[in-house]
């Protein structure tokens, strides 16, 4: 099954505008959840990385909204900010996150 992007984001956090607007400029369509709008969706995000952040960015499976693999565990303390965890990217720079979309060849580099 293939692989598909899913941003978990707010629409008052600039770092989400920005994934947004770089995933349109690389030509990449993506599946975005308001977890504003959307309590299951910020739980969700909240099991994931200890607490509302966004953007966070999963890879998922057919129409799933959950990551295609568990994520790798954050090392205690450590912040989520910018960290491949497998699956997932939360709070990714562009050069972050163009880097995880080429490792997950969604992008070329």
């Amino acid at each position: 099954m293939s692989k598909r992007v899913v941003v978990y984001m707010s629409p008052w956090c600039g770092t989400s505008l920005d994934t947004q607007r770089a995933l349109n400029e690389w030509g990449l369509s993506a599946t975005f959840i308001n977890i504003k709008e959307d309590r299951a969706a910020a739980m969700r995000v909240k099991k994931w990385v200890g607490f509302e952040s966004v953007p966070t960015v999963i890879l998922a499976e057919g129409d799933s909204i959950e990551p295609c693999e568990e994520p790798a565990s954050l090392p205690a303390g450590a912040s989520p900010r910018g960290m491949d965890r497998g699956s997932m990217i939360t709070e990714a720079s562009r050069i972050q996150l163009r880097a995880w979309l080429v490792k997950h060849g969604l992008l070329s580099a």
